[in-house]
Parts: structure tokens; sequence; C-alpha cells
């Protein structure tokens, strides 16, 4: 009787600890998901007004609802917006329980400017898109191939692509670099990306305070059980070894949410085809505000070099 109230005991603990993990890592609530995150971080107070104005100008930006069914048969959402006819189409991932409008207010300007569409996607279990799981990239990387394969389609098939991704989205568009990507694909943008799912989940839990290695293999087993995908399938750092294509990470040097070293890793696993640039007193994905000249002159010049 003693083993068996050991045994239930044990369980309760892994299946609860794994359920808790999911719920505070991969779970997205289906409530407000398209209400636009609240900027009260006070590292992003200095750029209130530049932020607010950014949001204004692509609030109001005409645009088309566009949808897709993911492979696992979850209706996708995105916003479109024509700039040209047979122009090169940058389609854009935005990070974490975040959206379109906060992650690319500054990088679809820049986009425009250079002449491009855009596709501005809401990534599963965000926004207009189905889902209550987020993956950190896993399957995002594969939703990102179903939306290259719907632009081919109606774009026709000598479209040429660029990938841009900010934080997770940025992780994500790495994460594609390895997979088979047409030839259409002709560049990748990724500011403040992490280099694993698992790294930054870990690295975030240390910073609240919670014991790293306890929580590891709850959150692995509860992305198994309760999220339905294998946390350790891929990563950025990994999945960037078989990339074929020229990519440039752009990290702040006071990111501590995302750590700068993360992308530095995956910049030295392919230094042959990744540039990266930091950039001094910028937290997490904000580059672009900290020094706007700059970051536009690096990635317009990367833009214009690959396609």
């Amino acid at each position: 009787m003693t083993l068996y109230i050991l045994a239930c005991l044990v369980l309760a603990v892994v299946f609860g600890g794994s359920y808790y993990a999911y719920r505070i890592a991969f779970y997205s609530p289906t409530e407000d998901r398209e209400k636009i995150p609240e900027v009260n971080d006070p590292h992003y107070t200095p750029f209130k007004e530049m932020i607010r104005d950014l949001f204004h100008a692509l609030e109001n930006k005409p645009c088309e609802f566009v949808t897709i069914e993911s492979r696992d048969g979850l209706t996708l959402s995105g916003r479109y917006y024509h700039t040209a006819d047979g122009a090169p189409l940058a389609i854009c991932f935005h990070g974490y329980k975040s959206c379109w409008l906060t992650d690319f207010c500054g990088g679809a300007d820049i986009a425009a400017q250079m002449g491009q569409n855009i596709l501005l996607v809401d990534e599963r279990a965000h926004g207009k898109s189905q889902g209550r799981t987020i993956t950190f990239g896993i399957k995002e990387r594969l939703d990102l191939l179903c939306w290259i394969d719907y632009a081919l389609d109606r774009f026709g098939a000598d479209t040429r692509i660029l990938l841009y991704g900010v934080s997770m989205g940025g992780a994500t568009v790495l994460m594609a670099s390895g997979e088979d990507l047409p030839d259409n694909v002709k560049g990748i943008v990724a500011d403040s990306p992490y280099s694993s799912p698992l790294d930054v989940i870990l690295s975030v839990g240390r910073q609240r305070g919670y014991p790293v290695r306890l929580i590891r293999p709850f959150v692995i087993l509860g992305a198994k059980l309760y999220g339905g995908f294998d946390v350790l399938e891929t990563s950025a750092e990994e999945a960037v070894k078989h990339a074929q294509i020229p990519i440039l990470i752009i990290h702040g040097e006071e990111d501590t949410f995302v750590p700068p070293e993360m992308s530095f890793r995956v910049q030295q696993a392919n230094p042959a085809l990744i540039e990266r640039h930091t950039f001094p007193g910028a937290y997490h994905v904000l580059n672009y505000m900290v020094d706007t000249p700059r970051y536009k002159a690096i990635v317009k010049a990367f833009m214009k070099n690959v396609l």
C-alpha cells in the first residue's frame, strides 16, 4: 500500500509538474489574442512616442487579410500589404505572445521603402490564427513553409522571398533555414533570435528564480504530453548549419531577455553565411529604436544584396 501511494505521488508530481510547465511556457489562451500588447516595460519608456507613431502608421495602412491551412489543420491568418506587382515579398514572423504591429512597425516600413510587398503573419496561437500551443519555432517553421507555398501559388513561381523574424520569429526563420527551402527564398533577417527553444525557456526560468535543472525535464515532458511536440526536435543553432542562403542577425548588447550570446552561437555555427551586428545599449528588440539610421542601413544593405 505504501508503494502504491508513493507511486501515485510520483505520478502526480510528474504529470502535475509537466502540465504546470506547459501552461506557463506553451499555452496560449484564446481570450484577448487580438488585443495589442501594452508596452509597460521601463526599457521601452524612452521610445514610447516613437513606438506610438510607428504603430499608428502601420495600423492605418490598408491591408488584405489572408488565410492558409497549416500541415496539422489550423487556419493561420496574415496581413498582406501590396507595394508593387512583381516585387519581392517579405514574410514576417513576430515574437512570443507578441504581434505583427509591435514587432514590425519598423521592419515593415523598411521593407516597403525597399519596394517589397509584405506579409505580416499571425503565428499559430496568436492573433487571428488558430491553435492553443506556442511551440517556440518547432511547428512555426513548418507553418512558414506553408506561407512560402501560398506566396508562390499566388504571386508566381519566380517570386523572390525574404524571411524576416523578430525574437521568437527570428528563431523561427532561422530554424526554417535548415529545411528544404525553394530557390525563391533569397535571404533571412533575424532580429534578437535565441539559439534554441529550451535555451531561452531555461534562461527566462533562471531569471525568474526557477531551479533550472529541476524544471528542465518538466518542460520537455510538458511539451510532449500536452503540446504534442518535441521541444528538442531542432534549434536555430543546429538548423543554420544546413543553411544555403545569406543570413543577417541583429542583437542588442543589453538584451537580458534573450542574451546576445545565444545569437553569437548561432552565427558561429555557420560564419560563412551569417553576418551579425550588435547594438550597444539596446534591450530586447529595441535595436531599431536605439539607432534607427544604423539599423535601416544594415537591413537595407542586406536586402539590396540578396534581392
